[in-house]
């Protein structure tokens, strides 16, 4: 039993089936999906292929995101999910995953903004960053804040999404 990663349990291009030469080997093993949703910190450590280790997030709340054009990275509270491009299911069971655009606490960034040029900040609550790390492998969600043309695009998408 288990998740399989090998190929000869599908049939061939043209249809005809293949026959299971050798039982399953432990190199073709594969693992349920992480799923980490937002919630207090709950990480397993996995013991993979040469002794390494992986770090199985299950739950996060909290993760490091670096503003670009200002060279400013803080950590701070992940609040929500907002878009994923390759499922929205995601977005509605709110699951962290790489490449899923989140909302975050930005106090931290507006605290530095307003030490470091003695001006308020004047946009709008909660940054959307995108987290860069995979959670599900190494236990962190990590990313960087969205600007410019790339956050012109998802807020676009997150736009049209809300508008369905």
């Amino acid at each position: 039993a288990g998740i399989s990663r090998d190929n000869w349990h599908k049939r061939r291009k043209t249809g005809g089936k293949r026959k299971p030469y050798h039982k399953k080997r432990k190199y073709e093993l594969g693992r349920p999906a992480a799923n980490t949703k937002i919630g207090p910190r709950r990480i397993h450590t996995v013991r993979v292929r040469g002794g390494n280790k992986k770090y199985r997030a299950l739950r996060l709340d909290v993760g490091n995101f670096s503003w670009g054009s200002e060279c400013c990275t803080r950590k701070t509270r992940i609040i929500d999910v907002v878009y994923n491009a390759s499922n929205n299911e995601l977005v509605r069971t709110k699951t962290l995953v790489k490449n899923c655009i989140v909302l975050i606490d930005s106090t931290p960034y507006r605290q530095w903004y307003e030490s470091h040029y003695a001006l308020p900040l004047g946009r709008k609550k909660g940054a959307k960053p995108c987290i860069a790390s995979r959670p599900g492998q190494c236990g962190r969600a990590d990313g960087y804040v969205l600007e410019g043309k790339e956050l012109e695009f998802y807020l676009r998408k997150i736009k049209a999404r809300k508008g369905k």
